[in-house]
């Protein structure tokens, strides 16, 4: 009875959810298969989903399809999920990951690794981690696109910082968009290394 009562509050119009909320949603969905619990981290998570796969340069029809793909895999493997061992946003986001990874390679029509390295670092929940951790690592990854030839940092930047598609890109630099993605690949083989370096 308590479960269900945490839910119904968690289901309130306009409430804001927190990590916890999230996790108690996905775990109430594992349980019980809740429609409603499905239908609240839908709402939540595909705007977010679909903001990360224009990200890394998705085409917003392919994004559309591997958020459908996504949320089937959510529904089907609700269950398996473990709030001890990841938040929900995680678990879903490595889904989604996932999901793009397999579309890629299945194709033969990306190098998906290196943007994925980069992308993995950058396109996080709001409370997947805490402040302390966003800021240091927001400082590192600007420190190493400071580190990047001008015409690599700058296509990073829009990229990442101002959400900009490879697409718009292109268009904004007067640029073909095969250079474009290029250029990023470039780039993220280069920031994967003074990253790596960085940590060491």
């Amino acid at each position: 009875m308590r479960n269900m009562q945490l839910t119904v509050g968690i289901l309130e119009k306009g409430r804001v959810l927190a990590t916890e909320d999230l996790n108690k949603l996905l775990v109430t969905l594992g349980r019980d298969r809740c429609k409603a619990c499905f239908r609240t981290l839908f709402e939540h998570f595909a705007p977010r989903l679909k903001s990360f796969f224009l990200k890394v340069g998705t085409n917003e029809e392919v994004a559309e399809e591997l958020i459908q793909e996504t949320f089937v895999q959510i529904w089907r493997k609700s269950h398996l999920y473990d709030p001890s061992k990841a938040a929900a946003s995680t678990w879903i986001f490595t889904i989604a990951r996932n999901r793009r990874i397999d579309r890629f390679r299945s194709e033969k029509s990306f190098v998906y690794r290196d943007d994925q390295y980069f992308a993995d670092m950058l396109v996080m929940e709001e409370q997947q981690i805490d402040d302390v951790y966003r800021g240091e690592l927001n400082e590192k990854i600007k420190d190493a696109i400071g580190l990047l030839s001008a015409n690599q940092a700058e296509v990073v930047r829009l990229s990442f910082f101002d959400d900009i598609s490879h697409r718009e890109i292109a268009q904004k630099l007067s640029l073909p968009l095969g250079t474009v993605k290029s250029r990023l690949r470039l780039a993220f083989k280069h920031l994967r290394t003074i990253l790596k370096e960085m940590d060491q």
